[in-house]
């Protein structure tokens, strides 16, 4: 069993930046990909970006020139760094893991919140 637990949410004003966490315990699987999806309230749950193990990276549009999702390892965290924010980036951002067995894990979530 994979564990992931977020991190680095918070309320934040427009034009600023977060940087958020995804800690991983329990069985390491190696590779994987890494993703952070986002939801905002009354809306479907979105892809915001994602790593594979060889730091391929893609992003969605909307977050594209602004988000940046990093990794070290498979044993280390996985991170997303948020710059220019904006409002409509409010969300809970959860973290994904999809291992090479096909298998997925999602944390809990963090909730970024963007003051105008």
């Amino acid at each position: 069993q994979v564990q992931l637990v977020e991190s680095g949410g918070g309320l934040v004003q427009a034009g600023g930046s977060l940087t958020l966490s995804c800690a991983v315990s329990g069985i390491i699987y190696w590779p994987n990909t890494m993703a952070w999806y986002r939801q905002a309230p009354g809306k479907q749950r979105e892809f915001v970006a994602d790593i594979t193990s060889d730091d391929r990276t893609n992003y969605a549009d909307y977050v594209k020139g602004r988000f940046t999702i990093s990794r070290d390892n498979a044993e280390k965290p996985a991170y997303l760094q948020m710059n220019s924010l904006k409002p409509e980036d409010t969300a809970t951002y959860y973290c994904k893991q999809i291992t090479y067995t096909g298998d997925t894990y999602w944390g809990q979530g963090t909730q970024v919140t963007v003051s105008s």
